[in-house]
């Protein structure tokens, strides 16, 4: 089609069809709505700083690859950017979601993470997530 009024005109059609479509993104960390791409960052449930101080160091630059891109694992998950910045490289035992009823989620979440790349766990942040499991209802 190239760049005609029509293609223009098929390229307008299939973004208002796309609109009419598409819902506010609701952000599980902070309960955020969102509809801006640009206002969501894909976040490291385990930050990979964090990672490095569990085990990580001694992985090989494959591993850590393939930790950093997981998708099999919850390990990535869209959050507010600003949500992220705070968030930065800290463990449940300095940081949690300020949605607590998201807390249950998130703690199973970095266990399995956590479990899964053989990566260790430090008293705190231990008791942190046990707090956090403690909201589970089932």
């Amino acid at each position: 089609m190239g760049d005609t009024p029509q293609a223009r005109r098929h390229v307008r059609g299939h973004r208002q069809r796309l609109r009419r479509h598409l819902r506010p993104l609701v952000l599980p960390y902070d309960g955020a709505t969102w509809t801006a791409a640009s206002d969501v960052d894909i976040d490291h449930v385990v930050p990979l700083a964090e990672a490095w101080r569990s085990g990580a160091s001694a992985w090989t630059t494959s591993r850590r690859q393939s930790f950093a891109n997981d998708l099999t694992r919850p390990q990535l998950i869209a959050v507010t950017d600003n949500v992220n910045q705070s968030k930065g490289d800290e463990d449940p035992s300095t940081w949690q979601p300020s949605v607590t009823s998201y807390w249950c989620t998130y703690a199973k979440m970095w266990i399995a993470v956590k479990s899964y790349w053989a990566l260790t766990a430090q008293s705190a942040e231990k008791t942190a997530l046990q707090t956090m499991l403690n909201t589970c209802t089932s």
